[in-house]
């Protein structure tokens, strides 16, 4: 397996480093000061582990890894044991280590990873058709008992509002009786993302971008703190 280490501090990533190196199933590929050059290299190459620091300038460990679209096996290495609980609503995250970390405990988090056979889950946006998977493009929605399709590129943005969700496409809007988890899960992730808690818009969409909203057709999202991180790394950015 090949793995990078993300850490500010240059002995942290030169002590796992070496714990790495008495291991024969993992190697270390890359090391970075920080989770912007970590990103970087992540666009452009697969690794199969990350350890990583949760405290670091400009992003934290949870920070960055909610900008990743399919996150490898992830251990946490912090100075911290107060993110204990957070850290485990992450299903990539195989261990927690707090510093110093000794021989022994960094055997037993590697022992943990090769343990995690994940198996390959099938995406619930995905259909098969003639045994080859493929994405959906459309889904209906019932409006005055009407089943009305909704081309998926068309639809720009998704507002929660009460017990109803207001779906807005290129040329209408319509009012469905549903929750906005149930529309996330139609809906393709390499287009849409949840922004805020009441809010999915198709990036693809956005006309422009100023502080914590982005303007999508004539409509002001807002975009939370937390989802700010993935919004920008979806962005082609010179």
């Amino acid at each position: 397996m090949n793995c990078i280490i993300i850490d500010d501090e240059m002995m942290a990533r030169a002590i796992i480093a070496q714990l790495v190196t008495s291991q024969t199933k993992i190697k270390v590929v890359e090391e970075f000061p920080n989770a912007i050059q970590a990103i970087k290299y992540l666009n452009e190459n697969q690794v199969d582990v990350i350890f990583l620091d949760i405290h670091m300038p400009d992003f934290t460990g949870f920070d960055f890894i909610k900008t990743l679209k399919s996150p490898p096996k992830i251990i946490l290495v912090t100075s911290d044991k107060n993110f204990a609980f957070e850290a485990f609503e992450f299903d990539c995250i195989v261990d927690y280590l707090v510093k110093p970390i000794t021989e022994d405990r960094f055997n037993k988090a590697i022992e943990k990873l090769n343990a995690r056979h994940t198996s390959p889950k099938l995406n619930p946006k995905s259909r098969e058709k003639n045994g080859i998977s493929e994405e959906a493009n459309e889904f209906y929605v019932n409006i005055g008992h009407r089943l009305i399709k909704i081309d998926i590129p068309t639809v720009t943005l998704v507002k929660a509002k009460g017990d109803y969700i207001v779906i807005k496409t290129e040329t209408n809007t319509y009012t469905v009786h549903t929750t906005l988890k149930k529309i996330e899960d139609k809906l393709p992730t390499d287009l849409f993302l949840k922004v805020h808690r009441s809010y999915i818009i198709n990036t693809k969409k956005i006309i422009d971008i100023e502080d914590n909203s982005v303007l999508i057709g004539k409509d002001v999202i807002p975009v939370s703190r937390g989802n700010r991180p993935e919004l920008i790394n979806r962005l082609n950015l010179l």
